[in-house]
């Protein structure tokens, strides 16, 4: 008969697990709690207090630290060691399953004290479950294995030194991340983790000689593992419905959109109460074109006319479902006779036949799905901590969280609904930027510049080659020209967001030229009070929030 060590906190399914165990033909020791537990359904068990050496004392939280459990989990798998666990009366373990008080959820508390915390801190669970590792027994610390350790055991135990080598270091990993939980408290962030599961493996990373490249899930992993993540909006979550394997830069690409289009769904709703449909179109994760509007096909339309030479081989994320109508407005529009090639499709969901109107060659491009996409608004914000790899360490922020309040402008709900997009995609574009946006609309989107008048100029520049290209496709340009010139883009009445302030007068004065209504911007330069007198003078609207506040930098 072989013998199982049981002691869990969190007890849901634990009598399933305990009866396939009894019915394998072990005999079953149990800690105080679980062994009631396991006794009140019907199973049978023995208090591990009948091991321990002078049973439990110090009211029962001294019970599995005993030299006898330990020696039971460590001893070698050989005559000698049997034979002195036998003198002793100590039997032999063969399985722990062990979880851990909660200290995790304990530390979120907003009422949480040090002696709380202490109290929730765990020491026989992970000190079982590392003799356990170390002795190289069969370790299960995550209730989602208990199924596949019955299914190997029932299988009559295949592969055995590598199965236990995984439950091993898979029990090392838990302990660690474990105990640095109680580390960072304690120390009051002096020492810090980034602790992750690898998920997926790409075939390189930014560039081909970059090998390995992984993506590491911090959701798998984590203590109390039979429960779901709380954020649906994880890279892992995402489906891949067809394509190839995400690449390293796909990912980054990825997750850049959801930033995107989180803050445009949340910027929506706070000061709208509602979430509109919205589509944007990303390039090195930059948004190359957005718009958000009540009709999703209108919506895909504004999208493209950001800037149709960019979205060619970008990517694509929409907050509705693709049916064949958005997948042919997607591939098609505007896109004469050219197919338009694209890298990434996420939504939440396709129909078949949108799935095969997507789809390129050789699984060019891939269409990833996730329900929680589906209007994605303030409750879908991350709020986990960045953190950021320089040489010899990390840096560490919490995560781009600001969000505007508008109830106090005068403005019509157009404009506002225009500033939230301008604001959504200019903060979630590489710093500096100028976003230009009109009539729910990426018209231009100038990212990544040293300066402002550089960051002014290239949304301009941006917006006037949109109008061209689209000249290209359908002989016309967008919209009516603000000037004699067929070549530039109609920015009469739009508006411009700046993810900073503005030094000098000198950028405004470019965006005023080209038709600019309304800037949204920050205080703190010297020159404030010029860029005030400026707009007054052309009267044009200026919404101005501390740069201590409003500060919209991104990916620095």
């Amino acid at each position: 008969m072989k013998t199982a060590l049981i002691s869990v906190y969190d007890k849901t399914g634990i009598e399933g697990f305990a009866g396939d165990l009894v019915a394998l033909d072990f005999k079953i020791f149990a800690s105080g709690g679980t062994a009631k537990a396991l006794l009140d359904a019907g199973i049978p068990v023995e208090d591990t207090a009948s091991l321990a050496g002078g049973g439990s004392i110090l009211g029962h939280r001294v019970v599995t630290l005993s030299r006898e459990i330990h020696a039971g989990l460590l001893a070698k798998d050989n005559k000698e060691d049997r034979e002195e666990l036998s003198k002793l009366k100590i039997p032999f373990i063969d399985l722990v399953c062990a979880d851990f008080y909660p200290l995790e959820e304990e530390i979120k508390k907003a009422e949480a004290t040090r002696e709380s915390v202490i109290e929730k801190t765990d020491i026989g669970g992970p000190t079982m479950v590392r003799s356990g590792a170390k002795g190289r027994r069969i370790v299960v610390c995550d209730s989602g294995d208990r199924t596949k350790v019955i299914k190997w055991l029932k299988a009559g135990e295949p592969d055995r030194e590598k199965f236990i080598n995984d439950l091993a270091a898979k029990a090392e990993a838990v302990v660690g991340r474990y105990i640095v939980q109680s580390a960072e408290y304690h120390s009051e962030g002096r020492y810090k983790q980034i602790f992750g599961e690898k998920f997926l493996e790409c075939a390189y990373g930014e560039n081909a000689y970059q090998k390995p490249a992984c993506l590491y899930s911090s959701d798998v992993g984590r203590p109390n593992f039979g429960r779901p993540t709380s954020d649906e909006l994880a890279i892992y979550k995402w489906v891949l419905v067809a394509g190839n394997p995400m690449s390293y830069n796909n990912i980054c690409d990825l997750d850049r959109m959801m930033q995107t289009m989180t803050h445009i769904g949340a910027g929506f709703e706070k000061n709208f109460g509602f979430i509109p449909f919205v589509a944007i179109g990303v390039k090195h994760g930059n948004a190359c074109g957005a718009a958000a509007g009540d009709n999703p096909v209108e919506v895909i339309e504004k999208m493209l006319t950001g800037d149709l030479r960019a979205i060619f081989g970008g990517s694509v994320m929409l907050n509705f479902p693709v049916d064949e109508k958005i997948a042919d407005e997607l591939i098609h529009k505007y896109s004469g006779e050219v197919r338009r090639l694209l890298d990434i499709v996420a939504a939440p969901s396709f129909t078949p036949e949108a799935v095969e109107i997507l789809s390129r060659k050789k699984g060019k491009c891939r269409l990833l799905m996730n329900p929680a996409i589906l209007k994605a608004g303030l409750s879908s914000f991350d709020t986990a901590k960045r953190f950021r790899y320089v040489r010899g360490g990390f840096l560490t922020q919490p995560n781009y969280t600001f969000l505007p309040d508008m109830s106090k402008c005068l403005f019509d709900t157009k404009i506002i609904g225009d500033i939230m997009l301008a604001w959504a995609v200019g903060c979630t574009s590489n710093s500096n930027t100028i976003t230009l946006v009109k009539n729910g609309r990426l018209a231009g989107n100038g990212v990544g510049q040293q300066d402002r008048v550089g960051a002014a100029k290239l949304a301009i520049f941006r917006a006037d080659e949109a109008v061209l290209e689209m000249q290209k496709v359908v002989g016309v340009p967008l919209g009516t020209p603000t000037t004699k010139s067929t070549k530039l883009a109609d920015l009469e009445g739009a508006v411009a967001y700046s993810d900073s302030f503005f030094p000098f007068p000198d950028a405004p004065e470019l965006l005023i030229e080209r038709g600019i209504k309304t800037i949204f911007s920050t205080s703190g330069s010297v020159n404030d009070e010029k860029i005030i007198e400026l707009c007054k003078n052309k009267g044009v609207n200026l919404v101005l929030l501390p740069d201590a506040e409003a500060r919209g930098f991104y990916q620095h």
